[in-house]
């Protein structure tokens, strides 16, 4: 690392880089996230006339997505979708996940292999089969098809993370166990789930944030303005015919971000651990 002293003053040049790396760094990423929480304070309903820091500041485009739209009943046909995909997810996934850790049986290597490679593929090339699939089923314009596709989506990636994790897990733990009597089932439920509680909640969060952002799943299968998710019903609201309401929508979507900042600043250590460690063996 370069030093330079000049008048009994040292520069250590590297460090001086690299924090202003990082304040660069930090400009990049804010710098959007407060232009739209000051466009949902400016009065008026177009992006053009919006200010960093507002003049007039007002709420009340807060208020109109409360009084004068379906937003709470987008925000609740979220959270049911997000919720019920991050339970069932966590359950396919963590047994899935401790079957392929575990246990060696005929086809493990295969299955595990074509986990990866579907995973090379976009999921925009299978939009057309799932739709064709959910219309047979006759899942389309129903929350259930949508949680379908979600949760079995999710299953390959989840599941190699998961078992990345749980193979960090000492064996000797569970042999112990067996030796007192346990059984499989007693094993997974009492010492491999509470030990696995950090990765367990970086897929539970995982499948939560998914579909609270999607907006090209719930485009194809939901019709009914009933059953609009927020990115949707947000995307109509603001591109109807005539409509000019893009004021509006940085409210609506700075109610979505807040709370799950929140959940990730609060969660943050654990999320962290669930990572890190499961990239180790």
């Amino acid at each position: 690392m370069i030093r330079y002293k000049i008048k009994n003053h040292s520069f250590n040049w590297g460090l001086i880089v690299t924090y202003l790396v990082l304040i660069i760094m930090v400009v990049i990423v804010f710098y959007p996230i407060a232009w739209i929480v000051s466009s949902s304070l400016n009065p008026g309903r177009s992006l053009s006339g919006s200010q960093l820091i507002p003049r007039n500041p007002t709420l009340n485009h807060y208020r109109i997505l409360f009084t004068e739209t379906n937003y709470l009943l987008w925000y609740k046909n979220t959270l049911k979708i997000a919720v019920i995909n991050s339970a069932v997810s966590v359950v396919l996934t963590t047994m899935t996940a401790y079957a392929f850790s575990r246990f060696r049986f005929w086809g493990r290597k295969v299955a595990m292999m074509t986990f990866l490679i579907i995973q090379m593929f976009p999921g925009a090339m299978g939009m057309i089969a799932i739709y064709v699939l959910l219309l047979r089923l006759n899942l389309l314009d129903s929350h259930l098809g949508l949680i379908l596709v979600y949760a079995g989506g999710q299953i390959p990636f989840n599941t190699w993370i998961m078992k990345g994790y749980l193979d960090t897990i000492p064996k000797s733990i569970e042999e112990a166990a067996y030796i007192d009597g346990a059984g499989h089932l007693t094993v997974f439920y009492r010492i491999m789930l509470p030990l696995a509680l950090p990765i367990i909640s970086v897929v539970a969060l995982f499948n939560f944030f998914g579909p609270m952002f999607d907006y090209i799943l719930p485009r194809i299968v939901l019709r009914s303005p009933s059953n609009y998710t927020l990115a949707l019903g947000l995307h109509q609201f603001v591109s109807h015919q005539f409509a000019n309401n893009f004021t509006r929508f940085a409210a609506g979507a700075v109610l979505v971000a807040f709370p799950i900042a929140i959940v990730y600043l609060m969660l943050q250590k654990l999320l962290i651990s669930g990572l890190t460690r499961g990239a180790t063996k």
